[in-house]
């Protein structure tokens, strides 16, 4: 019996990182995107809003701390914040402070979030969702009723990128003013020179590493849960599920190739340790310890949670060797001690 192989989670696997990042990235794209088709315009609207919400309230206030913002005026932190996270995700974002109570940003071309050609199908309502559930929200957040946003353009509506400002009135805002939209303003010039960087000592590699990583992890993590709140879980498990299995096949050889390993089994156990799990190999059996992407959410974990992530892997696996199939043997969220992954060969034709 072929004796266990750990693979340790706390080892930087930068290529198998960068794999997951980029399948989590083109998963919440494809999500988006099924929405609109499957589900409708307003289904979307809602999801996309509900994501950013839930985004905002997991991570803007515990965020300008992290990041040295927390006693910078409220505008020019809000700016400042949306350019240092995206910064730490890989995203394009610019940020221009015109005064302590004004400060812009840009999301500059190509939007990550709408993917590649993406951007073609994605109505501007469900782009303007976002900023309704999180632009517009930080004032209330921070307390500070006379704090509101100024969307100035929109990719998808022919703008140079995503940009506005934050602004501190001096006065309170009603709630359709925490958002504006005014298309005749335009972002002044940016200096590169003059763009905050993050302290090297408190943001080394490992850490820029992980929180990159973590950046499209969490967007699935609460992807998945609005989707199961607004469509039901059997739903909301078969459209993740379909999206994870074709997102799978499609950017399988992009994320197996830098990982050079010559069995399926191997390199899946170390996308799945990339997460920051911890992670066995037996032979043709992966052994999944813990369920990093959605640790803290157990008491709210359904099966059909578990059963929409793994299509991701499914589709991988088609890719890697069509012949293989994909079984779980054991499952963590319903009580086993781990998840244990088998590839095994293509069935025999006949009865099945």
């Amino acid at each position: 019996m072929t004796p266990p192989r750990p693979l340790d989670s706390s080892e930087l696997d930068l290529p198998a990182m960068e794999a997951v990042a980029d399948l989590y990235h083109r998963w919440l794209t494809g999500l988006v995107l099924a929405l609109i088709v499957e589900e409708g315009e307003d289904r979307a609207v809602d999801a996309v809003f509900g994501l950013f919400r839930r985004q905002h309230l997991d991570k803007f206030l515990p965020g300008l701390e992290k990041l040295g913002l927390a006693g910078e005026p409220d505008a020019v932190a809000c700016a400042k914040y949306h350019y240092l996270s995206n910064h730490v995700g890989g995203v394009g974002v610019v940020f221009v402070p015109e005064s302590e109570r004004k400060a812009w940003v840009r999301y500059l071309p190509p939007r990550w979030i709408f993917d590649g050609t993406a951007l073609a199908a994605v109505p501007t309502r469900v782009a303007r969702a976002m900023l309704h559930a999180w632009h517009g929200h930080n004032g209330t957040s921070l307390a500070n009723p006379n704090l509101g946003f100024v969307c100035t353009g929109q990719t998808m509506d022919g703008g140079p990128g995503l940009e506005g400002y934050y602004i501190d009135e001096d006065r309170e805002l009603g709630s359709d003013e925490k958002v504006r939209f005014r298309f005749g303003e335009r972002c002044p010039p940016v200096d590169p020179d003059a763009l905050p960087t993050l302290a090297a000592d408190s943001w080394p590699p490992d850490r820029l590493a992980k929180a990159a990583r973590n950046y499209s992890l969490d967007y699935l993590r609460n992807l998945t849960v609005v989707l199961h709140e607004q469509l039901g879980p059997l739903d909301a498990g078969g459209l993740i599920y379909r999206t994870g299995r074709r997102i799978g096949m499609q950017y399988a050889t992009s994320s197996l190739d830098p990982l050079g390993e010559d069995r399926p089994v191997d390199a899946l156990a170390r996308l799945f340790a990339a997460h920051g799990d911890r992670v066995e190999v037996e032979g043709d059996r992966i052994v999944q310890h813990s369920w990093r992407l959605m640790r803290g959410l157990e008491a709210e974990c359904v099966p059909e949670w578990f059963d929409g992530w793994r299509g991701l892997w499914e589709g991988v696996l088609a890719v890697a060797d069509p012949g293989a199939h994909l079984d779980v043997e054991s499952r963590l969220d319903r009580g086993d001690e781990a998840f244990v992954w088998r590839v095994t060969p293509q069935r025999e034709s006949g009865r099945f």
